[in-house]
């Protein structure tokens, strides 16, 4: 009972019955049959529900008469900007396959209007991948199948096997790809779910949410992207969840020591509560700050703007460590059943001068090991939910009686209340999750992540350089000494390249595991963390 009543910043304890008032039980009261029966209909109908997330409803021991339900006005997730790449992560030489909402698109940089373009995927002539075609020297997006190519207007230019002097088949509206409206801003490509002709200005009407420091030139924005064999809505409720850092990511991130420990991770009560939850999203309170969803994608946590509750000078912020700002900027995108896409960046005030000479690459391999060491239990966790009915039934399968839970309900409530426990994929999915592949292959960080991020695969490609030119070097080297006559050569020289041959051949042994560990697979095993 008192970790229910702990619960109550969240919502209504649904244990708490109301004061009966005198019209209802006299001061003696007539112990009839009828009046027996409803006591105990009373006393059972505040008893029954024992779950936190059950006490989201109206309480059940109110006497009047029930009222009309309001329709709730339910979220459309395709009236929304997605997010769909860090453009640091884009190559403006080659178009780029991605899916969105179940949508498969090709984003391709125009370079007759500089701008990023977002399209269906599929060529009009024989719904070829247009994502695996060129730009061709006119700037135009090129089908390799048959050479169908497309202007930034996804009207086609080209049909080539059309003869010259017959009817101007490209001309045809069939002929024409589906373009959807685009932009960038916080240097990442959104894109608008819906290619109807008009939606081409509706950049004008509704932009993509803004997040005021990500264009604050004081702060550092490193970005990152990976793509997890989960879903959207395991991936939101998780990045909401502080309470499990200390204990899934052990030995991974800082962690404050509580006054009392009562385990080796030094897991402790979380003050966090919700509020304004609507149709847009909600806000919450944190120890260290506040946060934000920002639906359906943004999940911000930030710290305070102020200091002891006063305001404070541009000067002093500078100075004073107590004024170091970090936020926390989540974007997760639903890609399909059972798969979902993050992309990251955590501003910040402070240290500006590391991000200049540290390559993005390396401050990757933390963030993908903290990535790694939850993903399997995400993984297992979104199909025993699916197994109990979704998230319509989330609440009757998870106990979460305290405060710490307080964001991951919320998100289960907006969830549920503004889009019926589920994304919105209009029936191009059956519903079901796709098989799970063996941990090995949850795990792999090269094509979740690394083909997708420049920064990462650029470092790939040159450690893997590097490990052939040692193995060269270390071949050579003793091919010098085998071919070189004893007297030709002094024992000196000899030892100093076969040692040097030697150590070449375990660096790039060395480099080969590292490679391997950094940049395809490591696993994480908490029993032994």
């Amino acid at each position: 009972m008192d970790v229910l009543r702990a619960s109550s910043a969240i919502v209504p304890s649904p244990c708490a019955v109301n004061p009966i008032n005198k019209t209802q039980f006299p001061t003696k009261p007539n112990l009839t049959r009828q009046n027996l029966m409803m006591f105990k209909r009373l006393v059972h109908n505040n008893t029954s529900k024992t779950k936190l997330f059950t006490a989201l409803s109206s309480n059940p021991a109110t006497m009047e008469e029930p009222k009309p339900e309001v329709e709730v006005e339910k979220f459309d997730w395709y009236s929304e900007w997605y997010p769909v790449m860090p453009v640091c992560d884009l190559d403006k030489r080659v178009p780029h396959a991605k899916k969105v909402l179940g949508l498969d698109l090709v984003v391709w940089w125009d370079r007759n209007e500089n701008e990023w373009k977002v399209f269906d995927d599929l060529c009009p002539h024989r719904l070829a991948p247009l994502s695996e075609g060129r730009i061709d020297q006119w700037g135009r997006l090129q089908c390799v199948y048959h050479g169908w190519c497309f202007n930034a207007s996804g009207d086609c230019k080209l049909i080539p096997q059309a003869p010259t002097d017959g009817p101007p088949v490209h001309t045809f509206k069939k002929a024409c790809v589906g373009v959807y409206p685009s932009t960038v801003q916080h240097d990442i490509v959104w894109f608008w779910p819906n290619t109807d002709p008009q939606y081409k200005d509706i950049i004008m009407k509704k932009k993509p949410p803004y997040i005021p420091v990500l264009d604050d030139p004081s702060f550092t924005k490193m970005i990152g992207n990976r793509d997890f064999p989960f879903g959207y809505e395991v991936l939101i409720e998780n990045l909401m969840d502080p309470a499990h850092v200390p204990y899934a990511h052990y030995g991974l991130m800082p962690n404050q020591t509580p006054t009392v420990k009562v385990d080796r991770e030094g897991g402790r009560p979380l003050d966090m509560t919700v509020k304004k939850l609507d149709v847009n999203g909600f806000f919450a309170k944190r120890e260290w700050g506040d946060s934000e969803f920002i639906a359906p994608c943004i999940y911000h946590a930030y710290t305070a703007d102020q200091v002891d509750g006063t305001e404070t000078s541009a000067e002093t912020k500078k100075a004073s460590p107590a004024n170091r700002r970090l936020s926390l900027i989540f974007i997760g995108v639903p890609v399909s059943p059972g798969h979902s896409r993050l992309i990251w960046t955590f501003p910040r005030n402070f240290g500006v001068w590391i991000d200049k000479i540290v390559p993005r690459w390396f401050f990757h391999i933390g963030q993908n090991l903290i990535l790694d060491s939850d993903l399997y239990l995400l993984h297992v966790q979104e199909r025993k939910i699916a197994n109990i009915g979704g998230s319509k039934n989330w609440q009757n399968a998870c106990f979460v009686p305290t405060k710490s839970d307080a964001l991951v309900v919320g998100f289960r409530r907006w969830l549920n209340k503004y889009s019926d426990g589920e994304v919105d994929w209009r029936g191009k999915f059956s519903g079901a999750l796709p098989p799970s592949p063996p941990r090995e292959r949850l795990l792999e960080r090269y094509w979740s992540h690394v083909v997708n991020c420049k920064s990462c695969n650029t470092a790939h490609k040159g450690l893997n350089a590097l490990e052939i030119i040692l193995q060269v070097v270390s071949v050579g080297l003793i091919g010098i000494v085998a071919a070189t006559k004893q007297y030709a050569m002094s024992m000196v020289a000899r030892t100093t390249m076969v040692s040097m041959a030697i150590i070449c051949f375990a660096a790039s042994k060395w480099l080969a595991h590292f490679i391997k560990k950094i940049f395809h697979y490591h696993d994480y095993n908490h029993a032994l963390s």
